[in-house]
């Protein structure tokens, strides 16, 4: 029995696929009657199945070891085309992560959309989100990953344009997909180039070939700035990393997952590529480069917000950017354990934020206040996640963080100090937002605000629970440490840290009308970070205006040099027709003449020029 739920893997990521398509009729609007309702069902129903076969595929594969299962679609001559799904505890385990994170944000979108008419639509994308990253994960091989990363973007731009009728959505949605696409293209380069250098794109086959590769260094340079290109847009990092706030515009059930599995999706991709890129030193300093300046940049732009979901989105750059540092000092254990504690603990997090959002109809953090008392359920889910995305013992991301530090410790100290200060900057972020949010006095948009209902309270108080648990489910799969082998110090520090945040988040003092400092120095530094160190408009003044003055100037050369040259060999032959006309005399030896006059001039043409 074990062997043929291990043999039929490939339904895994169908099953997402499936409740889109069963969705459809409800989606398009064929059927009316009976409401959008049923194709949430049918779209929760497939989430389930989902985790309960990926939960027996768990199961097996703990039992007997990994797995690769290969499905040829086509074999014509020497043409063979497959799929190949690895199946390993750690493929298996980050499925059933999607799974149950996309199972409850499903549940809890029945709550958060309970009134719009688009459920079936919105049920309908969130089933092919789930299927192109359940087959990303489960995928052995770059071809197949590719296709579904693309899938990924395209799902990405859907959900962020769920409102389409809103101007500001809609920009959003475009400058998500346009962002992604330049690391996607770039990608595309590096999978064709490697297809070229190694024959094959299956992973396994791959990592043979990096043991005898033999490239120039400028070659393996390249090839490794293509292949993390990708990952830099889909994890939203510096220089990509724009689309991720924007795209906040969308449906907080899909930020929920976006923020978390999502963007992980990206990362580990980039980990099953890490012992491609480690070819390059030059590809391996730039992804610790990208994820010092990520982190770091991240982290402060994220306390000048005064939007929830822009907040937190910037704090989910800035983590991601931790895991490009493991992954370039090639720690990727690291990279892995941060990505999975911190999709909890930022899934509750989000989850609870939607909570408020659709209670007060507000995301302003200087319009809430007082909700600790009134939304009790709310405020326990969002303590519980900040705890966990903290680090904070002995919960979730104290782990990770941990680990990190602990092997930088002796190679990389500076990049401890990086994991330090972005621990400390979020920890004061996220108490910022709790003061802001649950604590003070009632305002005039919080004074009437009641606990969310059932579909969107039980979803929170399960993962509520789960994230209390997860230390205790890491060390059932062997993912904590022996205590003689923790660092004490490291541990000191890193608690430090996170406890010194949250005291500096605690003290500081919070205007709610925001007001502008008075010192310029202050105003500008605000100014700075509540804009993104101006990265909008420095893109605005460099790439956007070069992109535009090609543009204008190709536009230009068309229509006066290749247009006029066209429409001049037009005129030339109409006029030469016209003129001829009148030499119609019907005496041939008048036509002989005209031939004898052409060939003459056309021969002496050709002889000067060869001259």
């Amino acid at each position: 029995m074990t062997q043929f739920f291990i043999q039929t893997s490939w339904l895994v990521p169908i099953y997402g696929f499936l409740g889109a398509v069963l969705a459809l009729p409800w989606s398009v609007g064929l059927v009316r009657q009976t409401g959008p309702r049923p194709a949430a069902y049918l779209n929760i129903l497939t989430t389930l199945l989902t985790l309960v076969h990926g939960s027996l595929i768990f199961r097996g594969i703990w039992n007997v070891g990994t797995q690769e299962v290969v499905y040829t679609w086509l074999q014509a001559a020497d043409l063979k085309l497959s799929f190949t799904f690895e199946l390993s505890v750690l493929n298996v385990g980050f499925l059933e992560l999607i799974a149950g994170l996309s199972l409850l944000a499903q549940i809890y979108a029945l709550g958060y959309l309970e009134k719009d008419w688009a459920l079936a639509r919105f049920f309908s994308l969130m089933g092919f989100f789930e299927g192109a990253m359940s087959g990303i994960v489960l995928s052995g091989s770059l071809f197949v990953s590719y296709f579904l990363l693309e899938m990924l973007t395209l799902s990405t731009y859907m959900l962020v344009g769920f409102w389409y009728a809103q101007p500001l959505v809609v920009t959003a949605a475009r400058d998500a997909f346009l962002t992604k696409r330049i690391g996607d293209v770039l990608l595309l380069m590096g999978v064709v180039s490697l297809s070229a250098f190694a024959g094959d794109l299956n992973f396994n086959h791959l990592y043979e070939w990096v043991k005898s590769a033999n490239l120039s260094p400028l070659t393996a340079a390249l090839l490794g700035l293509a292949l993390i290109a990708g990952p830099v847009g889909k994890c939203a990092q510096f220089p990509l990393h724009l689309w991720l706030d924007e795209a906040m515009e969308g449906p907080n059930p899909a930020s929920i997952m976006r923020n978390s599995v999502v963007v992980a999706c990206g990362a580990y991709v980039l980990i099953k590529l890490q012992p491609i890129v480690i070819l390059s030193p030059v590809a391996l300093s730039v992804l610790v480069a990208i994820g010092v300046i990520t982190s770091v940049g991240a982290s402060l732009v994220a306390i000048a917000q005064i939007d929830m979901k822009r907040t937190l989105s910037y704090s989910t750059s800035a983590y991601l950017g931790l895991v490009f540092i493991a992954v370039g000092t090639e720690w990727p254990g690291v990279a892995l354990i941060i990505l999975f504690t911190h999709a909890v603990a930022k899934a509750l997090i989000f989850m609870s934020v939607g909570s408020v959002i659709l209670t007060t109809n507000n995301q302003n953090l200087t319009e809430l206040g007082g909700l600790g008392s009134r939304m009790p359920a709310t405020t326990f889910a969002y303590g519980v996640g900040s705890l966990g995305m903290t680090g904070l013992l002995p919960l979730g991301c104290f782990w990770g963080l941990r680990l990190g530090i602990d092997f930088l410790w002796k190679d990389y100290p500076w990049l401890v100090g990086i994991f330090l200060l972005v621990n400390a900057l979020t920890a004061l972020n996220l108490v910022r937002i709790f003061r802001l949010v649950f604590l003070g006095e009632p305002q005039a948009k919080t004074y009437c605000t009641p606990e969310v209902s059932w579909p969107m309270a039980l979803p929170m108080i399960s993962l509520s629970v789960f994230t209390l648990l997860l230390p205790a489910v890491m060390y059932k799969l062997l993912l904590l440490p022996p205590w003689r082998y923790i660092n004490p110090v490291a541990m000191a520090l890193l608690i430090a840290s996170g406890i010194m945040g949250a005291l500096i988040g605690s003290k500081i003092s919070l205007q709610k009308t925001w007001s502008r400092p008075v010192q310029k120095p202050f105003r500008l530094l605000q100014d700075l970070l509540a804009y993104d160190f101006y990265t909008e408009k420095l893109y605005r003044f460099t790439v956007v205006f070069a992109v535009g003055s090609l543009a204008r100037l190709s536009s230009w050369f068309d229509r006066h040099i290749v247009d006029g040259a066209v429409n001049l060999v037009g005129f030339a032959s109409l006029f030469g027709g016209e003129s001829l006309k009148y030499s119609i005399s019907g005496q041939s030896q008048g036509y002989l003449l005209t031939i004898v006059i052409g060939v003459s001039l056309l021969s002496l043409l050709m002889t000067w020029s060869m001259w």
